[in-house]
């Protein structure tokens, strides 16, 4: 736990989620890029809200809590930490209770101040452009909820961490999902079984080198869940379920063939694609320069590729360049790689 009134900063990567044939259920972090931000927790006077948005770029996103993505995880969050005050000032929870023996006096001076007495404070610089695909509304909300955490002793879980930033995903698109905040979290790739009751799996994965490129338009989240089919063939369906088996264990048993072969969404990508310039080109292109195969990231409009070595990847970024370039479509591409640890603490 951090003494009141110091900041620490946070790193919270960006995400890839709707792994091609992993609609709203698989998805990976990437070192780059990622957004950074600074917490802290003070004792609230007549001059603190609740909690403070404090935007340091240029994107002007809301600053009122209930409308900003961190702001709404971070209700949540203090929500269920006012149910749980009596039951961790009484018992004293075993991670706060080694915290105050540790002769540190933060943990005694936090639980002596009610819940409606603390006020968070957080600065936020986007260095992932929302509504980017990437999981820029994620990172937001995945990096205030793990840093109100750690302020506050490290009291909750991730699975409670993604319960309430998928708060903030449900302020961004309308609908609570966990398939960007599951990676932001916990790192790596994740399978997310349920989302009520929540169920996430930390699932390994090989070393993969990923290729992202951001064509300069714009695909809303609701316009791209809009156009979605409610029904599918029985077919598409037990070749998507095939698809998801074969990426999954192809990830566990670290099998690059099988994780491209597995790569092949028949039911979701036919139809959003029709909102990105030159995808089918693009995807060919990348496929033929080496690539395991990829799709469109989240709901679009940046799409990402995977390649087993970093000068694969560097190849693709080449095509990806190459298209756009012809398109005449202004972008952003990036050569990462998947990040593991998720939202980090940098004290």
């Amino acid at each position: 736990m951090v003494p009141l009134n110091q900041w620490i900063k946070i790193k919270a990567p960006a995400t890839v989620a709707n792994m091609v044939c992993g609609f709203d259920i698989l998805g990976f972090a990437v070192n780059n890029p990622y957004d950074e931000m600074e917490m802290r927790l003070v004792h609230r006077t007549n001059d603190h809200q609740a909690i403070t948005i404090i935007n340091i770029d240029d994107y002007n996103l809301p600053t009122d809590p209930e409308k900003n993505v961190a702001g709404a995880a971070l209700i949540a969050l203090m929500e269920e930490y006012a149910e749980k005050y009596e039951q961790l000032k009484s018992s004293m929870d075993t991670r706060l209770h080694q915290y105050a023996t540790d002769s540190n006096a933060s943990s005694t001076t936090i639980l002596s101040i009610l819940p409606s007495e603390l006020s968070f404070e957080v600065k936020i610089n986007k260095l992932i452009k929302p509504g980017s695909g990437v999981g820029s509304s994620a990172a937001s909300s995945a990096g205030a909820v793990v840093g109100a955490n750690y302020l506050l002793g490290n009291i909750f879980t991730k699975d409670d961490l993604v319960r309430f930033a998928m708060n903030g995903e449900k302020v961004a698109s309308g609908v609570k999902h966990a398939d960007n905040i599951a990676p932001c979290i916990f790192g790596g790739v994740t399978l997310v079984r349920s989302i009520f009751p929540l169920e996430i799996i930390a699932l390994p994965s090989p070393e993969l080198h990923v290729t992202i490129v951001h064509p300069q338009i714009e695909v809303r989240t609701s316009d791209a869940r809009s156009i979605l089919k409610q029904q599918v063939l029985l077919k598409d369906a037990i070749k998507q379920w095939g698809n998801i088996a074969g990426l999954v264990a192809g990830l566990m048993k670290q099998d690059y063939d099988l994780i491209g072969r597995s790569l092949e969404d028949v039911i979701i990508e036919p139809v959003r694609s029709i909102l990105i310039p030159g995808f089918d080109a693009l995807k060919l292109a990348c496929k033929n320069a080496g690539a395991l195969g990829g799709g469109i990231s989240g709901s679009g409009p940046s799409i990402f590729m995977l390649s087993k070595t970093k000068e694969t990847a560097l190849a693709v970024e080449k095509e990806m360049n190459t298209l756009y370039n012809a398109l005449s479509l202004p972008h952003h591409t990036f050569v990462t790689s998947i990040n593991q640890k998720g939202v980090e603490i940098l004290g």
